[in-house]
């Protein structure tokens, strides 16, 4: 409970922020309006490279878009999913999900972004027991020099 409770107020800055671009505390830090902007932007097209590869099924596009220290948290065993840790064994984990879900695709339905943090709420469609079947969740995401360093991803229901 205390992580979707966590997960709701991020995404709540995340909106806040999204409206006015720039908050007092971006001033304190002595960020302009440009470099959060871009820094924004530059997180935003990192997320949609992750995004993009993981569609293609693509591990090595994948696996560039994201750092070599790179956290990725499953939604899976419940409640709390598994946390892997490095690019090593994130690697692994894409090469059998994709082989293990040959018609996965991701929707981006909804996309915050503000400096090096976005939420993605998303559809995520696959053939299960020969029916199509789908899942609806959130993604948070750190980037840190262009690329995906944490993936966070929750689940409804």
């Amino acid at each position: 409970m205390n992580q979707i409770l966590k997960l709701l107020i991020l995404a709540s800055f995340l909106f806040t922020s999204c409206k006015t671009s720039f908050s007092k505390k971006d001033t304190q830090k002595g960020m302009s309006t440009e470099t959060v902007n871009n820094t924004t932007n530059l997180t935003l097209a990192a997320v949609e490279r992750f995004n993009a590869a993981f569609n293609r099924h693509d591990v090595d596009a994948v696996m560039n878009a994201m750092t070599e220290d790179c956290i990725f948290e499953n939604t899976n065993p419940q409640p709390d999913g598994t946390r892997l840790v490095g690019a090593e064994a994130v690697r692994a984990y894409w090469g059998k999900f994709f082989a293990n879900n040959p018609d996965a695709f991701f929707e981006a339905e909804e996309t915050f972004a503000h400096d090096d943090r976005c939420v993605v709420r998303w559809i995520y469609r696959k053939t299960k027991d020969g029916k199509p079947w789908h899942l609806r969740g959130v993604d948070i995401f750190k980037v840190r020099n262009g690329k995906v360093a944490e993936k966070l991803a929750y689940v409804k229901g």
